[in-house]
């Protein structure tokens, strides 16, 4: 009985870290696509171009990291998005170094290790 309230408490906590990207990135995207001025980001400013083909890619990753898994429990295509945020994390920390905005680097680790956990778990069945 004990095993069941623990199998349980972990799929919790994956479903909250599953809500947690889905509602950044989902915010990230609309912002980038609709309000990009409101944005604090210096980058935004100098990367014209740019910032719709994050939204659009953040939009992507915010579905890809919570529908599957919601839908059918299509639990491979939720690992597939949470590789895909991996990348897009660690071409933003490039992205920032290359900037000299090293110092913001922090927040893209944080979502590198939630999604990492996610991958970890849909991929053991947790």
């Amino acid at each position: 009985m004990e095993e069941n309230k623990i199998k349980k408490l972990k799929k919790i906590i994956v479903w909250i870290v599953q809500m947690l990207l889905f509602t950044i990135f989902a915010w990230a995207g609309f912002m980038k696509i609709f309000k990009p001025n409101d944005l604090p980001f210096p980058w935004i400013k100098d990367n014209v171009i740019l910032v719709p083909i994050t939204g659009i890619i953040d939009l992507l990753a915010a579905i890809g990291i919570l529908f599957p898994s919601l839908l059918n429990n299509k639990s491979r295509l939720t690992v597939y998005s949470a590789y895909g945020i991996i990348v897009l994390m660690f071409s933003a920390i490039v992205f920032h170094i290359f900037r000299e905005e090293a110092k913001d680097i922090g927040f893209n680790i944080f979502i590198i290790f939630a999604a990492l956990f996610i991958a970890w778990s849909k991929k053991n069945k947790l």
